[in-house]
């Protein structure tokens, strides 16, 4: 399948910023709508289904898994069509499938329609993650990088605006995914419109590299990278089994614990989207400037805290800083971890390695709600599942001290 750009080709380096722009773009559409915004409209699929919060969980979880899934075709179907072509067709899927999930009554359906909606969130996240690679010398990469992954916060912020909006003119949680679908479609376009898939690249010379990218995870885990992406991969998945932990169950814990109404805790949850806007940006550049391995220390650091002052129900100030805390830092691991990845790997062999310890990232984001939840039902607290979380990030804080101080860019 072959899309004409809708950008002359150009050697200028200021395109740059425009693939970043574009990875905003998909990242808004991928994760900020097609995985953040359920949270938002839960309650009202919950009460127009008669939906218990098993069920409702298990939306959740089918996301969780499509996501993991993909994660395990996306090397080779990035090398097949191109990052370009595999953003469209993979963001086209996320919009359709939560388009159709307004469309629909039956569980069975719903449940399904966001499984491909997880799918689609990945093959169209790990390219984009990817090309920041091709596209910036190290020295800029985790900018670019954070610029990205703004795209969350965003989506975050949408729609929890949005949604409550949308409900005021007396519509049910359906139109929420019909309009929220259409964006994505939206931005879809404007994606393929935008990206190339490298400076210099042609079918012919696409087609060409087709086997070297295949074949990079395997080359790059024999040697002395083996030890260091497997490092990578266990930071990721403790990044995945915590981050999700706080998301999935600070409102609730907000509601149940501190007996606040659900408006009042969304208003504080809102201030997470909010702030996690900068989060991206402001890591990337400390990677950038003071390393890699100094910055995802600084934000373990800072998670651990989030997580222990939720944890000790302490005045209300705690949650406040709590919810700053976890905002300043929530989409900055995926930023330096591609970064890092893209550092030791060089750009053919970044989709492929950062798909697989994308891989474990996907196994920790699904169980670590389990266990959490599991944990809280044993203590009747969800005191134990973030104390179990800050407890994790301390030991993701001496996994990162492991890395080494400098990367030896482009070199593998």
């Amino acid at each position: 399948m072959r899309v004409v750009p809708f950008f002359p080709r150009s050697e200028s380096r200021s395109y740059c910023w425009v693939i970043a722009f574009a990875g905003f773009l998909g990242l808004l559409a991928s994760l900020g709508l097609g995985r953040f915004s359920l949270g938002m409209m839960l309650p009202g699929m919950g009460a127009g289904l008669g939906l218990d919060y098993a069920q409702m969980g298990l939306i959740s979880t089918v996301n969780f898994c499509g996501y993991l899934v993909a994660v395990l075709l996306c090397g080779r179907l990035s090398s097949i069509l191109g990052a370009r072509v595999l953003i469209f067709l993979a963001l086209l899927l996320v919009g359709a499938s939560m388009s159709l999930v307004g469309l629909s009554s039956s569980l069975v359906v719903i449940i399904v329609l966001y499984c491909l909606t997880g799918i689609g969130s990945a093959l169209s996240n790990i390219p984009i993650m990817a090309l920041i690679s091709t596209w910036f010398e190290p020295g800029r990469r985790g900018r670019a990088a954070g610029l990205c992954v703004m795209g969350n916060g965003l989506g975050i912020l949408l729609s929890a605006r949005l949604v409550p909006a949308l409900s005021g003119t007396g519509s049910d949680w359906r139109l929420s995914w019909l309009v929220l679908g259409g964006v994505v479609l939206a931005i879809a376009f404007c994606c393929v419109l935008l990206i190339r898939n490298s400076r210099n690249s042609s079918p012919m010379k696409e087609q060409g590299k087709q086997q070297v990218r295949s074949g990079r995870l395997t080359e790059s885990l024999k040697g002395k990278n083996r030890k260091l992406i497997l490092r990578c991969a266990a930071i990721y998945f403790l990044f995945g089994f915590t981050y999700v932990i706080y998301i999935t169950f600070m409102v609730t814990s907000l509601v149940q614990e501190r007996g606040l109404s659900e408006q009042a805790a969304g208003d504080i949850w809102s201030w997470v989207g909010l702030i996690s806007l900068g989060s991206g940006p402001l890591f990337g550049y400390l990677s950038d400037k003071y390393g890699r391995k100094f910055a995802l220390m600084l934000v373990f650091s800072i998670q651990t805290a989030a997580y222990l002052l939720v944890a000790m129900k302490w005045p209300m100030i705690s949650v406040y800083v709590s919810v700053v805390c976890y905002g300043l830092v929530a989409f900055s691991v995926p930023t330096i971890i591609a970064a890092l990845i893209g550092d030791f790997t060089g750009p053919q062999g970044v989709a492929s390695v950062f798909g697989f310890v994308t891989f474990t990232f996907g196994i920790g984001q699904i169980a670590g709600p389990a266990i959490a939840g599991s944990l809280a039902e044993i203590t009747t607290s969800f005191s134990s599942s973030f104390f179990m979380a800050s407890s994790l990030t301390i030991i993701a804080v001496f996994l990162c001290y492991g890395l080494p101080a400098q990367m030896d860019s482009e070199t593998s």
